[in-house]
């Protein structure tokens, strides 16, 4: 006997489609049938690419706040403990505390060509070439200025991606 999978409807032998809704006529039980079936198993999430491991799906979503912070104040997760409550929290606390290092490094980088192009650059009274080394160097400013949106990005997603390029250092364990 057929029956139609949509509607529950039988569909006469030799049709391909159901006489009611249209769709396409399978092998089903019938409707009483149905009914008797036992229960499915409990829905389970597909597992994402670059999303934590289904057991901490939860945590993801209990700690995206705390996660977001570790970007913009690295240390507050650091001072509550956050981060040892949490792998998530951890991870993110990590990408927070590189890309703070990254930045003081940058900083003093920054710092030093700035006097070194400016003590160069002032005795040559050439003030439109000190113009655009400042511009350029102030540029770079956008490298951390993108890792930090990704990485709030990933953590409000609940997602344990790592930054592009300083993703794997790993300074909290």
């Amino acid at each position: 006997m057929v029956f139609c999978g949509n509607c529950g409807a039988q569909v006469p032998a030799g049709l391909k489609f159901c006489p009611s809704c249209g769709k396409a006529a399978v092998a089903a039980p019938p409707p009483q049938m149905q009914q008797q079936m036992p229960p499915q198993q409990a829905y389970r999430p597909p597992v994402v690419p670059g999303a934590p491991q289904q057991a901490d799906i939860r945590d993801a979503q209990d700690n995206k706040g705390m996660a977001i912070v570790a970007y913009l104040l690295f240390f507050i997760p650091l001072l509550t403990g956050a981060h040892k409550n949490s792998p998530f929290v951890k991870h993110h606390t990590n990408q927070g505390t590189v890309l703070f290092i990254l930045c003081a490094a940058w900083s003093v980088v920054n710092w030093i060509l700035t006097a070194l192009f400016t003590a160069l650059l002032f005795r040559a009274a050439t003030w439109g070439l000190w113009g655009a080394i400042s511009i350029i160097l102030g540029l770079f400013w956008l490298i951390p200025a993108v890792l930090c949106v990704v990485g709030i990005i990933n953590a409000a997603n609940g997602r344990m991606k790592p930054l592009p390029v300083i993703g794997g250092i790993k300074i909290i364990k």
